[in-house]
Protein backbone atom coordinates (compact mmCIF):
# COMPACT_ATOMS: atom_id res chain seq x y z
CA UNK A 1 0.00 0.00 0.00
CA UNK A 2 3.28 2.02 -0.01
CA UNK A 3 2.69 5.27 -1.85
CA UNK A 4 -0.63 4.96 -3.40
CA UNK A 5 -3.10 7.34 -2.58
CA UNK A 6 -6.77 5.88 -1.76
CA UNK A 7 -9.92 7.65 -1.08
CA UNK A 8 -12.42 6.04 0.83
CA UNK A 9 -15.84 7.33 1.17
CA UNK A 10 -18.36 6.76 4.19
CA UNK A 11 -14.98 6.98 6.08
CA UNK A 12 -16.41 8.68 9.56
CA UNK A 13 -17.44 4.92 10.69
CA UNK A 14 -17.89 0.75 10.54
CA UNK A 15 -16.19 -0.39 7.18
CA UNK A 16 -15.07 2.78 6.03
CA UNK A 17 -13.11 3.56 9.03
CA UNK A 18 -11.46 0.80 9.75
CA UNK A 19 -10.45 0.62 5.99
CA UNK A 20 -9.02 3.80 6.84
CA UNK A 21 -7.13 2.69 9.98
CA UNK A 22 -5.97 -0.43 8.34
CA UNK A 23 -4.44 1.32 5.11
CA UNK A 24 -3.05 4.38 6.40
CA UNK A 25 -0.94 1.56 8.97
CA UNK A 26 0.41 0.36 5.83
CA UNK A 27 1.73 3.79 4.35
CA UNK A 28 -1.38 4.74 1.96
CA UNK A 29 -1.87 7.92 1.60
CA UNK A 30 -5.79 8.56 2.54
CA UNK A 31 -8.47 10.88 1.31
CA UNK A 32 -11.32 10.57 3.70
CA UNK A 33 -14.49 11.37 2.64
CA UNK A 34 -17.64 11.99 5.25
CA UNK A 35 -20.37 14.11 6.42
CA UNK A 36 -19.73 13.97 10.18
CA UNK A 37 -16.76 16.46 10.96
CA UNK A 38 -15.40 15.11 14.37
CA UNK A 39 -16.19 11.39 13.56
CA UNK A 40 -14.04 11.73 10.37
CA UNK A 41 -11.15 14.00 12.63
CA UNK A 42 -11.20 11.01 14.77
CA UNK A 43 -10.52 8.39 12.55
CA UNK A 44 -8.43 10.62 10.21
CA UNK A 45 -6.54 11.21 13.57
CA UNK A 46 -5.98 7.14 14.01
CA UNK A 47 -4.88 6.41 10.30
CA UNK A 48 -1.75 7.86 10.22
CA UNK A 49 0.03 10.73 8.82
CA UNK A 50 -0.46 11.21 5.06
CA UNK A 51 -4.69 11.88 5.41
CA UNK A 52 -6.80 14.92 4.25
CA UNK A 53 -9.84 14.71 5.58
CA UNK A 54 -12.68 16.39 3.58
CA UNK A 55 -16.20 16.73 4.91
CA UNK A 56 -18.41 16.03 1.90
CA UNK A 57 -21.78 15.17 1.01
CA UNK A 58 -21.12 12.50 -2.20
CA UNK A 59 -24.91 12.48 -3.06
CA UNK A 60 -23.56 15.47 -4.21
CA UNK A 61 -21.80 15.38 -7.73
CA UNK A 62 -20.35 19.26 -7.18
CA UNK A 63 -18.62 17.92 -3.81
CA UNK A 64 -17.29 15.14 -5.31
CA UNK A 65 -16.18 16.95 -8.01
CA UNK A 66 -14.58 18.92 -5.31
CA UNK A 67 -12.79 15.91 -3.50
CA UNK A 68 -11.17 14.52 -6.82
CA UNK A 69 -9.65 18.59 -7.28
CA UNK A 70 -8.99 18.67 -3.77
CA UNK A 71 -7.27 14.78 -3.79
CA UNK A 72 -5.39 15.33 -6.90
CA UNK A 73 -3.85 18.87 -5.84
CA UNK A 74 -3.09 17.57 -2.65
CA UNK A 75 -1.35 14.35 -3.13
CA UNK A 76 -0.70 14.68 -7.07
CA UNK A 77 -3.24 11.86 -8.08
CA UNK A 78 -5.29 9.37 -7.29
CA UNK A 79 -4.72 5.17 -7.34
CA UNK A 80 -8.06 3.75 -5.97
CA UNK A 81 -11.16 5.71 -5.02
CA UNK A 82 -13.89 3.31 -3.08
CA UNK A 83 -17.42 4.13 -3.06
CA UNK A 84 -17.92 2.90 0.39
CA UNK A 85 -21.05 5.67 1.68
CA UNK A 86 -24.38 4.04 1.60
CA UNK A 87 -27.51 3.85 3.75
CA UNK A 88 -29.99 0.93 4.77
CA UNK A 89 -33.82 0.72 5.08
CA UNK A 90 -36.21 -1.43 7.35
CA UNK A 91 -39.19 -1.37 5.49
CA UNK A 92 -41.68 -4.34 3.78
CA UNK A 93 -41.72 -4.10 -0.08
CA UNK A 94 -45.50 -3.63 0.16
CA UNK A 95 -45.20 -0.34 2.50
CA UNK A 96 -42.28 0.88 0.41
CA UNK A 97 -43.10 5.04 -0.61
CA UNK A 98 -42.02 7.85 -3.13
CA UNK A 99 -39.73 8.75 -0.70
CA UNK A 100 -38.43 5.91 0.28
CA UNK A 101 -37.08 4.67 -2.81
CA UNK A 102 -35.66 8.11 -3.80
CA UNK A 103 -33.81 7.87 -1.04
CA UNK A 104 -32.40 4.39 -1.76
CA UNK A 105 -31.30 5.35 -5.15
CA UNK A 106 -29.51 8.85 -4.52
CA UNK A 107 -27.56 7.17 -1.35
CA UNK A 108 -26.15 4.08 -2.60
CA UNK A 109 -26.77 4.53 -6.50
CA UNK A 110 -26.24 8.22 -7.28
CA UNK A 111 -23.25 8.44 -4.75
CA UNK A 112 -21.54 6.09 -6.66
CA UNK A 113 -22.34 7.14 -10.19
CA UNK A 114 -21.06 11.00 -9.15
CA UNK A 115 -17.66 8.51 -7.77
CA UNK A 116 -17.08 6.47 -10.69
CA UNK A 117 -18.09 9.46 -13.17
CA UNK A 118 -16.07 12.19 -11.70
CA UNK A 119 -12.77 10.39 -11.06
CA UNK A 120 -12.94 8.87 -14.71
CA UNK A 121 -11.30 11.65 -16.42
CA UNK A 122 -8.21 11.45 -14.04
CA UNK A 123 -7.92 7.91 -14.24
CA UNK A 124 -8.19 8.48 -18.27
CA UNK A 125 -5.53 11.04 -18.12
CA UNK A 126 -3.03 8.71 -15.99
CA UNK A 127 -4.50 5.33 -18.08
CA UNK A 128 -4.69 3.43 -15.01
CA UNK A 129 -7.00 3.45 -11.71
CA UNK A 130 -9.15 1.15 -9.48
CA UNK A 131 -12.88 2.11 -8.14
CA UNK A 132 -14.19 -0.37 -5.82
CA UNK A 133 -17.70 -0.38 -5.18
CA UNK A 134 -19.22 -1.68 -1.24
CA UNK A 135 -22.02 -3.65 -2.65
CA UNK A 136 -23.67 -5.81 -0.40
CA UNK A 137 -24.83 -9.68 -0.78
CA UNK A 138 -28.13 -8.39 -0.50
CA UNK A 139 -27.33 -7.47 -3.97
CA UNK A 140 -26.83 -10.47 -5.04
CA UNK A 141 -29.51 -12.60 -2.87
CA UNK A 142 -32.71 -10.57 -2.49
CA UNK A 143 -33.46 -12.83 0.64
CA UNK A 144 -34.18 -9.98 3.26
CA UNK A 145 -37.71 -8.73 2.88
CA UNK A 146 -37.49 -5.52 5.08
CA UNK A 147 -34.00 -4.47 2.89
CA UNK A 148 -36.30 -5.35 -0.15
CA UNK A 149 -35.63 -1.34 -1.05
CA UNK A 150 -31.81 -1.32 0.12
CA UNK A 151 -31.27 -4.95 -1.73
CA UNK A 152 -32.96 -3.34 -4.93
CA UNK A 153 -30.20 -0.18 -5.36
CA UNK A 154 -27.65 -2.54 -4.90
CA UNK A 155 -28.69 -4.88 -7.40
CA UNK A 156 -28.78 -1.42 -9.33
CA UNK A 157 -25.35 -0.57 -8.42
CA UNK A 158 -24.13 -3.50 -9.32
CA UNK A 159 -24.96 -3.84 -12.92
CA UNK A 160 -24.12 -0.13 -13.12
CA UNK A 161 -20.10 -1.08 -11.79
CA UNK A 162 -20.50 -4.22 -14.82
CA UNK A 163 -21.35 -1.86 -17.39
CA UNK A 164 -19.17 0.79 -16.65
CA UNK A 165 -16.70 -1.27 -16.68
CA UNK A 166 -17.28 -3.16 -19.72
CA UNK A 167 -17.44 0.46 -21.44
CA UNK A 168 -14.37 1.84 -19.93
CA UNK A 169 -12.15 -1.18 -20.73
CA UNK A 170 -13.19 -1.21 -24.22
CA UNK A 171 -10.52 1.71 -24.49
CA UNK A 172 -8.49 2.06 -21.51
CA UNK A 173 -7.82 -1.79 -19.90
CA UNK A 174 -6.08 -0.94 -16.83
CA UNK A 175 -8.95 1.05 -15.50
CA UNK A 176 -10.55 -1.48 -13.09
CA UNK A 177 -14.14 -1.68 -11.69
CA UNK A 178 -14.56 -3.60 -8.57
CA UNK A 179 -17.26 -5.17 -6.31
CA UNK A 180 -16.98 -6.24 -2.82
CA UNK A 181 -20.11 -8.14 -1.46
CA UNK A 182 -19.90 -7.94 2.27
CA UNK A 183 -23.18 -10.07 4.39
CA UNK A 184 -23.97 -8.99 8.12
CA UNK A 185 -21.18 -6.31 9.41
CA UNK A 186 -20.43 -5.63 12.87
CA UNK A 187 -21.22 -1.54 12.65
CA UNK A 188 -24.42 0.78 13.33
CA UNK A 189 -25.60 -0.26 10.17
CA UNK A 190 -28.66 -1.35 10.76
CA UNK A 191 -29.76 1.15 13.59
CA UNK A 192 -28.75 4.05 11.06
CA UNK A 193 -31.25 2.77 8.51
CA UNK A 194 -33.85 4.42 7.50
CA UNK A 195 -36.76 3.77 9.73
CA UNK A 196 -34.32 2.28 12.05
CA UNK A 197 -33.75 -1.52 12.34
CA UNK A 198 -32.31 -4.22 13.85
CA UNK A 199 -28.56 -3.93 15.70
CA UNK A 200 -26.63 -5.43 12.96
CA UNK A 201 -24.07 -5.76 16.05
CA UNK A 202 -26.28 -8.09 17.68
CA UNK A 203 -26.97 -10.35 14.43
CA UNK A 204 -26.01 -13.85 14.05
CA UNK A 205 -23.18 -14.76 11.43
CA UNK A 206 -22.18 -11.60 11.21
CA UNK A 207 -18.23 -9.98 10.47
CA UNK A 208 -16.08 -7.37 12.07
CA UNK A 209 -15.88 -4.20 9.97
CA UNK A 210 -11.80 -5.03 10.22
CA UNK A 211 -13.00 -8.53 8.48
CA UNK A 212 -14.44 -6.65 5.42
CA UNK A 213 -11.29 -4.09 5.20
CA UNK A 214 -8.93 -7.44 4.83
CA UNK A 215 -10.99 -8.31 2.04
CA UNK A 216 -11.37 -4.86 0.33
CA UNK A 217 -7.14 -4.44 0.50
CA UNK A 218 -6.90 -7.76 -1.05
CA UNK A 219 -8.99 -6.45 -3.76
CA UNK A 220 -7.07 -3.47 -3.99
CA UNK A 221 -3.37 -5.33 -4.39
CA UNK A 222 -5.22 -7.74 -6.51
CA UNK A 223 -7.94 -5.95 -8.63
CA UNK A 224 -10.51 -8.30 -8.70
CA UNK A 225 -13.36 -7.38 -10.02
CA UNK A 226 -15.92 -9.29 -7.45
CA UNK A 227 -15.13 -10.57 -3.87
CA UNK A 228 -17.27 -11.45 -1.40
CA UNK A 229 -16.48 -10.85 2.25
CA UNK A 230 -17.87 -13.86 3.49
CA UNK A 231 -16.27 -17.31 2.94
CA UNK A 232 -19.10 -19.03 1.43
CA UNK A 233 -20.60 -15.98 0.03
CA UNK A 234 -20.29 -17.00 -3.89
CA UNK A 235 -21.55 -20.53 -2.73
CA UNK A 236 -25.18 -18.90 -1.10
CA UNK A 237 -25.26 -16.54 -4.30
CA UNK A 238 -25.07 -19.49 -6.43
CA UNK A 239 -27.28 -22.07 -4.99
CA UNK A 240 -30.02 -19.04 -4.35
CA UNK A 241 -30.00 -18.96 -8.10
CA UNK A 242 -29.86 -22.55 -9.02
CA UNK A 243 -32.47 -22.69 -6.79
CA UNK A 244 -34.96 -21.06 -8.53
CA UNK A 245 -34.42 -22.91 -11.78
CA UNK A 246 -36.63 -25.58 -9.99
Amino acid sequence: MYNKVIVITGASGGIGAALAERLGSQGASLVLVARRRTELQDVAARSGGAVLPIVADVTDRQAVRGVVSAAVRHFDHVDVWVNNAGQGITRQPSQLDDDDIDEMIRINVKSVLYGMQEVLRHFKERGRGHVINISSELGRVPHVTHRSAYGAAKHFMNALTTNFRDEVQASHPDIQFSIVSPGVVRTEFGVHARHGGPDSRQLPQSQTADEVAAVIEAVIETRKRDAYTRPDGHKRMVEYYAGLEH
